[in-house]
């Protein structure tokens, strides 16, 4: 077995839709699997069903990497979604649960920890609520202690900067909370609205949990119908990319960390230059150099990638088809050489090396079965 520098292994994690939504397999998974990685040729092996639980279509790991957390898109437990929480066996990757608790609203979709691990926060899509739930010392989840509720009207129907032939639209007739996450230096949270077509600011009291609109700007808007989804803060922290679903674009914006204000520098199509037809764009993150964005493309099934000026705006630089259908998400490895993309619709991970050159992605040949994968998540 493969070792990582600590000399343990390294592990990941799936989270698969086990009922609705899963666009795969008939009957989608069961939980959250593990698998072993090979860290010189992107393998993943020796997969194990680590826990049992409803649609763990997004997982976050605490600080301490002691507990893994993953919110269970439902809209059956006690009315709404739910959370659950669970310890890590750092030798054996095992999970243990711990709890599972209310999500503050229906069918969650997203789920963080501020940096301290004494907070998690929740997007929940159905509805739109963002809520905040205590983290106890043993890594069991508390009652939600904050619901907010965005104000606003829904957005456009149809994604006005989405390109030529597009169809893309949906999820505009009512309020849909997508992500959720702190700011790095852990004063803010910004959280999306894919049917408001905005993203929010708020302020964290860290004693107790609440969050305040930022009085300055408590959103930004985008164009109608583009439908903010996924966002991810650069290295620099200064910097914050915005992926929109419908209008498959990127939106680059300056953060002011001392105000948690969001000012619009750059939109640029997430997919390659002439493209034409639908397609909705589902996540963002950054190369491990900083010096790359990638951002992932469902029905166009590709991942495509972004060069950082030294102003942070981005040029399109190249994509990989993802050899698979509907890519959900995609997660780089821990020692930055491997990329693998979610393929929700054809139940397969699928394996790409990270060129340390210019950041390009190449397949590397290896695809694994995976029913209805949703969100993959490295222990090391």
């Amino acid at each position: 077995m493969e070792t990582n520098s600590a000399n343990s292994p390294v592990f990941a994690y799936l989270g698969a839709y086990t009922g609705a939504y899963t666009g795969g397999s008939a009957n989608g998974g069961e939980g959250i699997y593990r698998y072993e990685v090979n860290p010189r040729t992107g393998e993943l092996a020796n997969r194990q069903l680590a826990a049992r639980t409803p649609n763990p279509s997004w997982l976050a790991l605490h600080p301490s990497r002691r507990f893994l957390y993953a919110v269970n898109e439902v809209a059956t437990f006690a009315g709404g979604g739910s959370v659950s929480a669970f310890a890590v066996d750092r030798a054996t990757g095992d999970l243990r649960a711990l709890n599972t608790v209310a999500s503050g609203g229906s069918g969650p979709a997203h789920i963080s920890l501020d940096v301290a691990g004494h907070w998690a926060f929740v997007a929940n899509y159905i509805g739109g609520a963002v809520a905040v739930l205590p983290v106890h010392a043993d890594g069991s989840l508390g009652d939600a202690v904050c619901v907010r509720h965005p104000a606003g009207a829904a957005g456009g129907t149809h994604a006005a900067g989405a390109g030529s032939g597009s169809a893309a639209g949906g999820g505009h007739s009512a309020s849909h909370a997508h992500m959720i996450q702190a700011d790095p230096d852990n004063r803010f949270v910004i959280a999306t609205n894919l049917g408001q077509d905005r993203v929010f600011s708020y302020q964290l009291h860290p004693s107790t949990g609440q969050l305040t609109p930022v009085a300055a700007q408590p959103f930004v808007s985008l164009p109608a119908g583009a439908g903010p989804r996924h966002f991810v803060f650069h290295p620099n922290r200064r910097w914050l990319y915005c992926l929109q679903e419908a209008a498959s674009t990127v939106a680059f914006f300056r953060y002011d960390s001392s105000q948690g204000t969001l000012r619009l520098q750059q939109t640029i199509s997430a997919l390659p230059p002439g493209f034409t037809g639908a397609n909705f764009s589902s996540h963002v993150a950054f190369g491990p150099s900083g010096r790359v964005l990638y951002a992932a493309n469902r029905l166009h099934d590709a991942i495509s990638a972004f060069t950082i000026g030294p102003d942070g705006r981005l040029a399109f630089l190249g994509e990989s088809p993802t050899m698979g259908g509907y890519p959900r998400s995609f997660a780089i490895e821990p020692s930055g050489r491997f990329l693998f993309a979610c393929n929700q619709h054809t139940d397969a991970i699928t394996c790409f090396r990270v060129s340390p050159d210019d950041g390009l992605l190449h397949f590397t040949g290896h695809s694994i079965a995976a029913p209805a994968p949703a969100c993959l998540l490295f222990l090391a």
